[in-house]
């Protein structure tokens, strides 16, 4: 587990590599999609942290809305934008939908709100060292779930951002937001979008040093801490920019917050 090339970020603590054990797990094979997340709100009621925030943020090329319900640019990172009632529902902005996209994983999700739903469903969120082994599907030292190159003869194989990060996105991929939950090719474990798309919400608190300490048998990440742990990159990320798709790559976000390029996958024990 780690960075064996020395890419990540000296914040996030991609090092040391080191070695994990983990006990037997089973891990959904994609992400969870705006119609199972629409079939647990139906059933139970539930709403969200954007909704009861009544805010949530959406990329700058993406949002569709009135100019009213556009409340300004996040802090250092102008490209997101707070919109008024962007929600899982409205991933774009009130004026947006998820008809055409229910295959899609959902977004505009905090980890509380993950946590709801595999309480309903009866599964868990994934800690970081079996994300981790999920995505490397028994491939060592790998830099990408599928190998060392981004692009094997010329193919995409995750979407993330291709162009002029923030301003210009070719679209080479096919997509500026979300792809389906099951697009591209699988990994050899036989799951989806392990990088890219969306970010996925992972059971741990996050620490920069947790691995110059974590144990060698199923490591639960650092006991306490501001943000939990986010993995996989996003549509958004490039190499200019945020290079997270690589299989090692972490981050964290506070557990209230959303945004429309995070989302989560859900695990079970065996």
């Amino acid at each position: 587990m780690g960075d064996p090339f020395g890419e990540g970020y000296p914040g996030d603590g991609e090092t040391p590599v080191h070695t994990v054990r983990l006990r037997p797990f089973a891990v959904d094979p994609a992400a969870v999609t705006n119609a199972e997340f629409g079939a647990f709100v139906e059933a139970t009621g539930y709403v969200t942290d954007a909704e009861k925030y009544r805010s949530s943020a959406v990329f700058h090329l993406a949002v569709h809305s009135d100019p009213a319900d556009i409340l300004g640019p996040a802090a250092g990172s102008p490209w997101w934008i707070s919109v008024r009632d962007a929600s899982w529902r409205h991933p774009d902005g009130p004026l947006s939908g998820i008809d055409d996209r229910l295959d899609h994983p959902v977004v505009h999700v905090s980890h509380h709100d993950a946590l709801a739903y595999c309480q309903w469903a009866r599964k868990r969120l994934l800690t970081e060292a079996e994300w981790e082994y999920a995505a490397r599907a028994g491939h060592e030292g790998r830099r990408f779930v599928w190998g060392d190159d981004l692009t094997p003869d010329d193919e995409h194989q995750c979407n993330i951002w291709q162009g002029r990060f923030p301003t210009v996105n070719t679209l080479d991929d096919g997509y500026l937001t979300t792809a389906p939950a099951i697009s591209y090719a699988p990994n050899d474990f036989g799951l989806w979008n392990m990088t890219g798309n969306v970010w996925e919400w992972c059971a741990d608190w996050f620490s920069p040093y947790y691995y110059r300490r974590s144990p060698i048998d199923n490591p639960p990440g650092a006991p306490y801490g501001q943000n939990r742990v986010m993995r996989g990159g996003s549509y958004l990320c490039h190499d200019s920019y945020c290079h997270r798709y690589r299989v090692a790559a972490r981050s964290g976000n506070t557990p209230d917050s959303s945004s429309a390029n995070l989302g989560f996958r859900c695990a079970t024990d065996l």
